[in-house]
């Protein structure tokens, strides 16, 4: 029986994707803290303006897409690790099923929903 695989069906790939989305990840974080550190009592409105410029709409596009492709390696990969017939006994399978379709759904949900947020305005 072959198993499913994460993200692309390769490791390596996984691997190489999960430190890209990693670095998209830490730059976006940089970027918001820095404007955050540099417009101190900052209010609604500029906040706002920020975030709603093309620039940062879009790298929050790539944020969130690569904490959807992180997040399901990640879990996939533990799912795979630990939850495990020798584990969790004979129902390690269907668990493992639940889980990880109970992940698919969220990231899908929230990546959905992200989306919506940026770019319904």
């Amino acid at each position: 029986m072959k198993s499913a695989t994460g993200l692309t069906g390769s490791g390596s790939r996984d691997w190489f994707i999960q430190r890209v989305s990693a670095v998209v990840l830490a730059v976006y974080t940089v970027v918001v803290l820095g404007w955050i550190l540099c417009n101190g009592g900052f209010n609604y409105e500029q906040w706002f303006g920020f975030m709603m410029t093309v620039p940062m709409k879009i790298l929050s596009l790539l944020a969130v897409l690569s904490l959807v492709a992180h997040a399901w390696i990640g879990m996939w990969q533990v799912f795979t690790d630990y939850v495990t017939t020798r584990q969790m006994g004979p129902s390690a399978s269907g668990l493992r099923l639940v889980l990880t379709s109970a992940v698919i759904l969220a990231v899908f949900a929230y990546a959905i929903w992200a989306i919506q947020i940026f770019w319904a305005n």
